[in-house]
């Protein structure tokens, strides 16, 4: 459903002075000396997610396009940070400590899965009984196992899901190819494997190689940035070994962080604005790599905290499966409120949402797997009866 939203110029700036509020209140001094820690980590998962979202509100949901902008120009960066983010975090629990296959199977796949899952049956049912839209037996089933090989807004049950199609052929290939000792030989492999795929345009998949071809580099350089926090770096032990190289250095460290923030907010800007969207893949692809990388570093080097990010990036995988079904096909703001009222709250009930679904996730997964599927089991024989 295309909304119209009243004075977009007026509702983009009070959302936006909303959002910048909440995130100056929510600001606190680092707790990690680390120089990634999981904290920065989980904000930037926030701003992925919020990038998507934004996007698909400004670009898809509304009829103007003004509407939250610029807010909305960096979904495909977002899409990127979480696979950025994906390849670090694996490659670094796997530099970390030997896991065996089956064992990495077992605890990722059951997170992935069992949320989506949970949404799946949810909103397959609230289609067929609330505006009476059903799918197809081998559409439902393909699913459940994640394959999604469309992304039609308004014809696919959940056109941003072609990006676990993605992410689990991530999953499936990184425990069999990860090699603790050549792990940028490890990258290099997956980046090949995903490109020799997009090179070969399978059929079964021509609907969404365009998503593709554009996020293929972000997994295997987030792998590689985590075998760089790994390595020792000589140029900073020079600076603590040396005592007047130090006190050199302490002393102009805060105006050059300044300085380096300054330009990194100016390139995140610029690229935003300069996307290269249209431009063709590769010119795209390369505009939001440097763009990741500009907040990456501008989000190791902040000297504070951005809980309002954290929060939404502790939730972003369950958001992610929840945005775009709920405000697109079961509306329940957008419609009657303004634009920026209808945003703030939308935000709020994701969040409230994406708590249940992980307490409903964690509470399957601690009691019995295998009692779930019986009753998606169920829920699927009823509803195939009914149709």
């Amino acid at each position: 459903m295309i909304n119209l939203i009243d004075n977009v110029a007026l509702s983009t700036n009070i959302f936006t002075s909303i959002l910048v509020l909440g995130i100056l209140f929510s600001l606190r001094r680092k707790s990690s000396k680390e120089l990634f820690p999981l904290s920065v980590t989980q904000e930037l998962k926030g701003l992925a997610i919020l990038m998507i979202t934004f996007s698909h509100i400004g670009y898809f949901l509304v009829s103007d396009h003004r509407f939250l902008y610029p807010l909305t120009t960096m979904a495909g960066v977002g899409v990127n940070l979480f696979l950025f983010l994906s390849g670090f975090g694996l490659a670094t629990s796997a530099l970390k400590r030997e896991i065996k296959i089956i064992d990495f199977f077992k605890r990722r796949f059951i997170k992935l899965y069992l949320p989506l899952w949970i949404v799946l049956a949810v909103f397959l049912l609230l289609d067929f009984f609330l505006i009476n839209r059903a799918y197809s037996w081998s559409y439902i089933f393909e699913s459940f196992i994640g394959f999604f090989p469309s992304a039609d807004l308004y014809t696919d049950f959940n056109s941003p899901f072609w990006y676990l199609t993605l992410l689990l052929f991530y999953y499936a290939v990184f425990p069999f190819v990860f090699m603790r000792k050549h792990t940028y030989l490890s990258a290099l492999i997956i980046y090949l494997a995903t490109y020799f795929i997009v090179l070969g345009k399978p059929t079964s998949l021509e609907l969404v190689m365009h998503l593709y071809e554009v996020h293929i580099l972000a997994f295997p350089l987030g792998i590689v940035f985590a075998k760089l926090l790994f390595a020792p770096d000589k140029i900073f032990q020079i600076f603590n070994q040396t005592n007047t190289l130090s006190r050199i250095f302490k002393f102009i460290k805060k105006p050059l962080l300044f300085i380096l923030s300054f330009l990194l907010l100016w390139v995140i800007y610029y690229m935003s604005v300069h996307s290269g969207i249209g431009e063709g893949p590769a010119k795209e692809q390369y505009t939001s790599i440097i763009t990741l990388f500009a907040i990456v570093f501008f989000f190791i080097i902040k000297p504070v905290e951005i809980r309002l990010l954290y929060l939404f990036g502790f939730y972003s995988y369950e958001i992610y499966l929840l945005h775009w079904p709920l405000m697109a096909r079961h509306d329940i703001f957008y419609a009657y409120l303004p634009g920026w009222l209808a945003t703030v709250l939308y935000l709020a009930l994701f969040v409230g949402l994406a708590w249940c679904l992980r307490k409903i996730s964690v509470s399957i997964e601690k009691r019995n797997l295998s009692r779930f599927l019986g009753w998606l089991y169920t829920i699927w024989r009823d509803a195939k009866s009914l149709s």
